[in-house]
């Protein structure tokens, strides 16, 4: 199943001021719904991050993750949908540190799954090279089931369909291995910035 998103082409509002803004997008105050799936309800209590590459694997529950070091992020995010809104907040763990903590092989390609099974794949070094953050708050707040809490990843500056929600576990790999969306012609990178959206683009 999967909830309206992913197609249609809105158009940019008159008015408004879109230097921070990429190719396409129009900026919005809202924050659309928009899941590959049912949305899934996790306890803070439940949860948990398995970081893996194969041979190692490291175990993260709410606090042995957020005892990693919680920082502040203020960000812009960007919808494929092309909807982007500006000035975003969150709390959470740097990606970077959860990785070099969880001890796991320096490899190119990592595989995002969630809680309900949703899959995406990314470059590593868009994993540590920006702000990408294992997220646990947003806006001074816990993260809503609907926007991926009580856990989400959160790589700012590609595409939101890379920021997996209710996030499950982090695998490193030698090789790239699609995700959902990937398989179904998105773009393995999905840079807003270069409109990355499809297979091709």
């Amino acid at each position: 199943m999967v909830t309206r998103g992913f197609t249609g082409r809105p158009r940019r509002p008159e008015g408004r001021a879109t230097t921070a803004v990429p190719p396409g997008q129009y900026v919005t105050d809202d924050f659309p719904v928009l899941t590959a799936g049912p949305t899934q309800h996790v306890p803070d209590r439940a949860w948990e991050l398995v970081v893996t590459d194969g041979a190692t694997e490291r175990t993260y529950a709410w606090e042995s993750l957020r005892a990693l070091g919680v920082v502040n992020l203020t960000t812009d995010i960007h919808c494929v949908t092309h909807w982007s809104k500006l000035g975003t907040t969150w709390q959470g763990v740097p990606v970077a540190a959860v990785l070099e903590d969880a001890g796991v092989a320096d490899e190119p390609y990592a595989l995002v799954s969630s809680y309900g099974g949703y899959t995406t794949n990314l470059l590593v070094e868009d994993l540590v090279g920006g702000d990408a953050l294992v997220a646990t708050g947003y806006e001074g707040g816990p993260i809503p089931a609907e926007h991926g809490g009580p856990v989400r990843l959160l790589v700012p500056h590609l595409y939101l369909w890379k920021s997996a929600k209710w996030l499950r576990s982090i695998r490193v790999t030698p090789e790239e291995e699609p995700g959902f969306w990937e398989n179904a012609g998105y773009h393995h990178r999905g840079d807003p910035f270069l409109e990355q959206r499809y297979y091709g683009d």
